[in-house]
This record gives C-alpha cells, sequence and structure tokens, in this order.
C-alpha cells in the first residue's frame, strides 16, 4: 500500500504525456507476463455433448506427430445399371433418401438433347434396388414404366435436376411431407429468360405439384443437383445451388423461414484454398449429428481433355471430394485431394459432369456401416457404385506406428462419460488425459491412470483405473490429450 502511495503522489506531478507511457508499459508488462507464464485468456469453446468428428481442426490446439487423414469409402458393389430405354448415358443428379423402412433413389433419365425424365427405384437394404412401376408418365406409348414426373419442356425444364427431401419441419402440412427444389424460368428486369429455381410439394413422393407459378430463387446458374433440406438445428430451410465463383463452378445458398421467401444467395467460403469447380455440392446435414454439414461435391478439370496412351479426346476430367461446416456458410477444405477417385476403369475417366458424381444423401444400412453412392461408367452404360465407411468415418486422426500426441482447445462439455470411435493395429493403442485449462493434469485422470484402449469400436467409454464417470468436471472447462500409437481417432462424445 506504502509503494502505490509514493507511486500516485510521483504520478501527480507529471505530464500527461509520461502519465499516457506509463500507463502502456505497465499494460506491456501486464500482458507479457500472462504469456510467459501460460495464464493468457484462452477462448473456451462448449461441446455439451454434441458429437465431435474430426473432418477439422476446430477442437485441435496442440499436435505432435498426429495427422489429419481422410478415408475414403471402401468399394462395394454396383447396386443399379442405367439401362431402359428412358435412362440412358445422360442420367445423372442422383438422390437417395430413407423414407420409413423404404430407401428410396430419385434420379434424371433422359438428357440434355432428349426429354428428361424423374424416375424412382426403391430399396430395403440399400443394396437390392428394383424400379418401381408407377404408370404415371407415358414412355413410347406405355405407362409400364418408373417415371414419375417430366417437364412441361423437353429438356432443362423441372426434371432436368428435380431435387427432393423429406420435410422435417414440426409445422409442415401432410399434403407437403415432401418438397423438391427443380429448374424453372425467371423473366429479370431487362426482359430476358433465365433459368431458376421452383418449388414443389407431394404427400407422398410421387404425385407432385408446383407450389408457385413464379421461380423463386432466380439470382444463379442452377444447371446442377441444386440441394436443399429443413435444418433440424437451426429451424431454417436452406438451398445449395449452382452459381459462377472466382472463375469457377462454385456454390452459394440462400435460407427461408417458409420455403416460399427466400434470402439474397451468399458464396460459401473455403478460407485460403485454391478455387476449383466444383460442379456439384451434395450438401447435408449430418444425421448422427446434425450441428456438422458435410459436402460432396463433384470437382470438375475442363482443361484435362486426353487421356492415356493413345490421347483419347475427352471433355474433362471429375472426381469427388469431401468437405465440412459448422454452420453451413463456412467451409472446412482440410482435404483436398480426392475423396472418390475414378480408378482403373476406362470409362469412368471422361463424361465429366457424371463420372464419380456422388449421390445426394447418406444411408445407414447396418449398425456400423454407412452407405454412399456414386455414378460411374458413363462413356459406356451408367451405373450406380455403393461404397461404405464406418459412422463418422469420413476422417481420422492418425499416429503411426512411432506414435504422437495433440490436444485440445479449453472446452466445457455435459455428460458422465467421453465415448470415442477409434480403430487400432493389434500392437497400437490410445490413452486419454483430462487436463485443467491451463494444462496441468487433473488428479485421477492422468495419462498414466488411463486403460490402454487398443481395438477397433464405433463407442468405447474411456476408463482412467476403472473410473467412468467424469461428471464432476462439467462444471469447469478442460482440455483433452490423446496419446496415440498406430491409432485412428474419428469422433468423441461424452455421454
Amino acid at each position: 500500500m506504502r509503494r502505490k502511495a509514493i507511486l500516485h503522489d510521483y504520478m501527480k506531478g507529471q505530464p500527461p504525456l509520461v502519465i499516457l507511457l506509463f500507463i502502456l508499459l505497465a499494460s506491456c508488462i501486464r500482458i507479457s507476463s500472462h504469456r510467459m507464464f501460460g495464464h493468457e485468456r484462452k477462448e473456451v469453446r462448449d461441446v455439451g455433448s454434441t458429437l465431435q468428428l474430426f473432418v477439422d481442426d476446430w477442437l485441435i490446439e496442440k499436435v505432435q506427430n498426429v495427422y489429419f487423414k481422410l478415408h475414403s469409402p471402401e468399394n462395394r458393389e454396383v447396386v443399379f445399371t442405367f439401362d431402359k430405354p428412358w435412362e440412358g448415358r445422360q442420367i445423372g443428379y442422383i438422390t437417395i433418401l430413407q423414407d420409413g423402412e423404404i430407401f428410396r433413389m430419385y434420379y434424371r433419365g433422359g438428357g440434355d438433347l432428349s426429354r428428361e425424365y424423374l424416375c424412382l427405384a426403391e430399396s430395403r437394404d440399400g443394396i437390392h434396388w428394383e424400379r418401381t412401376n408407377l404408370g404415371l408418365c407415358e414412355f413410347d406409348g406405355s405407362k409400364e414404366n418408373n417415371i414419375v414426373l417430366t417437364g412441361k419442356d423437353r429438356a432443362y425444364c423441372e426434371a432436368h435436376n428435380f431435387a427432393p427431401f423429406i420435410d422435417r419441419n414440426p409445422a409442415a402440412a401432410p399434403e407437403e411431407r415432401y418438397k423438391a427444389v427443380a429448374l424453372g424460368r425467371h423473366r429479370d428486369e431487362a426482359g430476358e429468360t433465365r433459368l431458376a429455381l421452383s418449388i414443389f410439394s407431394s404427400p407422398d413422393g410421387l404425385h407432385w405439384k408446383k407450389m408457385r407459378d413464379n421461380a423463386v430463387i432466380t439470382e444463379g446458374a442452377f444447371d446442377s443437383l441444386n440441394t436443399v433440406f429443413w435444418d433440424v438445428v437451426r429451424k431454417r430451410y436452406v438451398c445449395y445451388f449452382r452459381v459462377t465463383q472466382r472463375g469457377k463452378r462454385g456454390i452459394a445458398r440462400c435460407t427461408s423461414d417458409d420455403f416460399i421467401n427466400w434470402s439474397k444467395p451468399e458464396l460459401l467460403d473455403y478460407g485460403q484454398t485454391p478455387p476449383e469447380h466444383l460442379y456439384t455440392n451434395n450438401i447435408i446435414q449430418y444425421f448422427r449429428e446434425p450441428h456438422i454439414y458435410l459436402g460432396f461435391p463433384v470437382r470438375f478439370i475442363p482443361e484435362r481433355t486426353k487421356i492415356g496412351f493413345e490421347e483419347k479426346a475427352i471433355d474433362g476430367v471429375s472426381d469427388g471430394v469431401f468437405m465440412s461446416s459448422r454452420d453451413g456458410l463456412h467451409w472446412s477444405r482440410l482435404f483436398m485431394e480426392a475423396f472418390i477417385r475414378p480408378g482403373l476403369n476406362p470409362n469412368n475417366w471422361g463424361e465429366a459432369h457424371g463420372n464419380n458424381a456422388p449421390a445426394w444423401g447418406i444411408l445407414q444400412t447396418s449398425e456400423n456401416e454407412l452407405s454412399l453412392y456414386w455414378v460411374e461408367n458413363c462413356l459406356d452404360i451408367p451405373r450406380l457404385r455403393r461404397g461404405v465407411v464406418r459412422p463418422d468415418g469420413f476422417a481420422s486422426l492418425n499416429a503411426s506406428y512411432s506414435g504422437g500426441e495433440f490436444i485440445t482447445h479449453p472446452f466445457r462439455f455435459e455428460g458422465m462419460n467421453l465415448k470415442i470411435n477409434y480403430s487400432t493395429s493389434a500392437v497400437g493403442g490410445i490413452r486419454v488425459e483430462i487436463q485443467d485449462v491451463k494444462g496441468h493434469p487433473i488428479r485421477g485422470f492422468e495419462i498414466d491412470s488411463c486403460q490402454e484402449i487398443y481395438g477397433d469400436e464405433v463407442s468405447r467409454i474411456v476408463a482412467w483405473k476403472g473410473r467412468t464417470d467424469v461428471r464432476a468436471l462439467s462444471a469447469q472447462p478442460i482440455r483433452l490429450r490423446f496419446v496415440l500409437r498406430d491409432a485412428d481417432l474419428f469422433s468423441l462424445r461424452f455421454e
């Protein structure tokens, strides 16, 4: 107190400039001392009991010999061949969804230069798909086909890229349980007719009606699979569609509270990654954790027009890529490599807008298996390939045989147990330490107290000398330290 009084008396006699310099110097000393001793303020994140996928670095602060790893789907069987006369090589824009115990696949038959059709196939296991004889539309003098609808114009109209979804909005009317966006027309202020998006509804996914005569989203390119759904977390409709962005094919979004009135388009933000042609978007809310958006765009490389030793002429090449977001607008492209490669089949190289194009939608086809689908073989008779990943298995934090570790940002959680989704080799393993916000191990939850985890499980409770209950720590910010050896960590959750 005496020192403070002396300092106060001294400062009273100094010029204002000296006083200002003294205040600035004191502030710098205070800030430096906090940083020196590790007491700087850290942003404390709130994870609650949400599932944390390692598809981005949002939760990670420090890593040592641990790397993010993309896990492409494992190829499974060809589940469908588009060989009917109303289908053909111009098929595409596939939507796959679940309605009760039935899986449904909508797709475009026909083509850009002939009449286009919205078609439907159904399955009970995601593997065996059958065309449903609907009797709704005539083709070549017969209604014995699986055509749901066709546009009023021959091509580039409605059936061209019809994108249905089941509306999870609790306020949705039963007769509008299914909704969709599709290609329409809009007359701009200059009197020119341009492509736009129109909206449709249906009680059963079979009998559709246009909800408005005029298109509702009018700023964009739209000649792609434009996806739409009800965001169950943010309580609004979201539509993603094709635009031109930095001289490339890109993606924008609009939002709506009522599916009729839409916001102005916003371009998606990919951070500092180089621009690429993203022809489709295939953006979904991840059903196991709807706070997370996942996207599976088609990446188009138009300048690659020759392939093979004989340099066969093609119209460009394409593959499938992966991206993620926590708000739907700002996207992580942590993985720039392909999620789906064209592979050894030469018929997968070319027909660039269709080949290797992922379908919109993911199906859970067994307890430990998610099924994804993509089009292949478009230089001959197109077909649909199934691939599988484990739940949450799109990406992981990976350590090699020599081992590594990482530490999270400080965060708060809710729950009784820490569960992890992981895979190790026979010699690999994972240990976990719970730390306080300053990085000190919390007693009873040190790394040496953690029972080493090895094996391969989607949901494993972490234990420290048999202790699994972590509820007492939920009142304070914590960090997690993971030590891994020859292991992958896909996700974690407090439950």
